[in-house]
């Protein structure tokens, strides 16, 4: 059986591709802090972990590669869209 990833594509390796990856993560209620691990993240209504193993994989993958090419960037290309979700809005 084969279960689709709910993990996006990384489209680019920038501080955009991240920023874009991010705000899919989050339109989907997917999204978390760029230094959590994602085997670890558990849903609050029932407890059951939010990532499968394979959807796990693939999102160490997507940070190890932000981490790799953006460095401390990434907390950088997550912070509007966390502040977006909380209904805060950023001076331009």
């Amino acid at each position: 059986m084969n279960v689709e990833s709910r993990i996006p594509h990384l489209h680019a390796v920038s501080f955009d591709g991240a920023l874009t990856w991010f705000a899919e993560l989050q339109a989907t209620g997917l999204m978390f802090h760029p230094d959590d691990d994602p085997a670890e993240l558990h849903r609050i209504e029932d407890g059951k972990r939010t990532f499968s193993d394979a959807e796990v994989s693939e999102a160490r993958f997507v940070m190890d590669v932000l981490f790799a090419e953006l460095g401390e960037g990434v907390y950088d290309s997550a912070y509007p869209v966390v502040m977006n979700s909380y209904g805060l809005r950023l001076d331009a």
